[in-house]
Order: structure tokens, then sequence, then C-alpha cells
């Protein structure tokens, strides 16, 4: 995948790491992001975790939501270097 770039957006004032992927013209959301801010998170350690116990759990059940992740490299809160970090696109995420 041909990533562009990335940007932080906020959601409710919580950031929100994403990337623009030119080759599918899409934009691609950080998944622990997201999780930390609808489990109310105190930081991204807390949701690192909680979305790694997740993922297991739904890997277990045969889920799709695992299955439709991409890793793409997205910058770092904590030290600022690039990661390849579980991404999920909003059209067609089930």
């Amino acid at each position: 995948m041909q990533m562009t770039n990335d940007v932080v957006q906020l959601f409710e004032d919580q950031p929100i790491r994403t990337a623009w992927v030119e080759d599918e013209e899409e934009w691609y959301f950080s998944v622990v992001d997201v999780v930390g801010i609808l489990t109310e998170q105190p930081d991204i350690d807390g949701a690192r975790n909680y979305w790694k116990v997740l993922k297991n759990r739904l890997k277990e059940e045969g889920s799709q939501l695992v299955t439709n992740c991409n890793q793409l490299k997205m910058r770092s809160p904590k030290d600022g270097k690039r990661y390849n970090t579980d991404a999920i696109k909003t059209i067609g995420a089930k």
C-alpha cells in the first residue's frame, strides 16, 4: 500500500492517528486510538493492552474485524517514530 501521509485528527477533542492510502483513495484510522477513546483508557498503553486482549478474543471467535485490519506505519505518540499499527478504514468495515 502506498501511504502518502499520516495526520492526527480529533474526535471529541481526542487524537486519532490517520493515514491516507493513495492506492485505495481511503483514510485509515488507528484501531488502538479508537479503542482507547471508546473505552476511555487513560493512556496509549492502556488502549494498546485493551486492543491486544480484544483482538485475541476476536481471533478466537473468527471475527472478520481482525482480518480487515491492515498494518500501516503511523507515528507513535510516545516517541514520534513510525511503527506498524493496526488500522482500519470506515467504508466496508464490519
